[in-house]
């Protein structure tokens, strides 16, 4: 197969020179791990502290990872990527609360959004977290199978309520529905209610997809039983896999709690988990529904040749590839200009509010091997490009 993501013209032609200049110099201080530290340790000080850092942030790392700060500031960069195939899943990142008003808050937002991506066609999907939804305390809760009290039980009930009204606005639409994966040890909880969902509104249609995080070991079972239950009960589901976004917090818990990590014990052994994953999603799609989520080249090339083997359009509907905006544009847009779907991850939302997924994002780039590298690499080479 044709190695198409050396293309940097067809990768960046949405950058201007300022703009790729930016990213070069904002992933080369990305690269220094020691600088990382700092400068989030900076930044939470200076949030906390109400310190005026919205400017300098919004200029730099936000506007680099992030759409804007509401929907209709997103549109400039959602009508530009859809001018080259590649759609947008807007993504309102602004982390969960522990209080009930910010969770009906993040209900409206995230309805209010499904009515807006209704009608745009270059945004197929909306997506939430359960924790934006629910008390993460709670889902723990429920996850360990403890007793609820009788105010913990009609929270619960709340966030039941929460996910089914989105659900049934996104099946009442027609918009596919992506609901985030989080920490293992309050998931079960969340899985069980995502499983709750598919089985009531994905009869006709993948609406609901669940996300797999495949650097834990138990997910590849998981997804089998899911799979199962679904054939027998009669209804379709939808899956995004993901390598997985809390490593070092997982394995942190596990040994300080004393338990065996959930986290595969290798970087290789995470990599065939995802792609034995995906292959599996490719080999029961009368049932299932995939979105990739990667920014892998080798596994991404692999969907596509497995793809072709078995004689799948590029465009099949009920296959996805996805990245973050910001990352792995080589991907991205190769991908489009070759005829896939493809959608980028679009985090909006208040400045300070969207820190800590910005946070993450730069943690995740330092410590993911060979990804910050690679940007850097496709950043000179298309510096070089233009120059000459």
């Amino acid at each position: 197969m044709k190695r198409i993501f050396e293309n940097t013209e067809t990768a960046f032609i949405l950058k201007s020179d300022a703009e790729l200049e930016r990213a070069y110099y904002l992933f080369k201080l990305i690269s220094h791990e020691p600088l990382v530290k700092i400068g989030t340790s900076l930044t939470n000080f200076a949030i906390k502290a109400k310190l005026p850092v919205e400017g300098i942030i919004r200029t730099t790392v936000f506007d680099h990872f992030c759409g804007g700060v509401s929907e209709e500031d997103c549109m400039p960069v959602v009508e530009h990527m859809w001018e080259k195939g590649v759609c947008t899943v807007l993504d309102y990142s602004v982390e969960g609360k522990d209080s009930e008003d910010p969770l009906d808050d993040a209900l409206a937002k995230t309805l209010e959004i499904l009515q807006f991506v209704k009608e745009k066609e270059a945004m197929p999907f909306a997506v939430f977290k359960p924790t934006g939804y629910g008390r993460f305390g709670l889902f723990v809760k429920k996850s360990r199978g403890d007793q609820l009290t009788p105010s913990e039980a009609a929270e619960w009930e709340r966030v039941v309520k929460r996910f089914d009204t989105t659900c049934k606005k996104a099946y009442d639409l027609g918009v596919s529905l992506l609901i985030d994966a989080e920490e293992s040890w309050m998931q079960d909880a969340a899985d069980d209610l995502v499983e709750e969902m598919m089985r009531t509104y994905n009869t006709k249609e993948t609406i609901v997809f669940n996300t797999l995080q495949m650097y834990r070991w138990d997910r590849m079972d998981y997804f089998r039983a899911m799979h199962e239950r679904a054939m027998s009960g009669g209804y379709r589901i939808g899956v995004k896999v993901v390598r997985g976004a809390y490593l070092e917090k997982e394995n942190e818990r596990a040994e300080e709690k004393g338990y065996p990590t959930p986290i595969c014990s290798s970087k290789k052994e995470t990599d065939e988990n995802f792609d034995a994953a995906v292959r599996y999603g490719l080999d029961n799609l009368e049932t299932v529904s995939l979105f990739s989520g990667t920014h892998n080249e080798l596994s991404s090339y692999k969907l596509m040749e497995w793809m072709e083997e078995a004689g799948i359009d590029n465009n099949d509907p009920r296959i996805w590839f996805g990245q973050l905006y910001g990352m792995s544009d080589n991907i991205s847009f190769n991908l489009a200009k070759a005829g896939y779907n493809v959608a980028k991850y679009l985090p909006f939302g208040p400045v300070r509010d969207v820190m800590p997924y910005l946070i993450r994002r730069a943690e995740e780039n330092t410590s993911v091997a060979g990804q910050t590298s690679r940007e850097l690499e496709l950043l000179k080479k298309e510096r070089k490009r233009r120059k000459l």
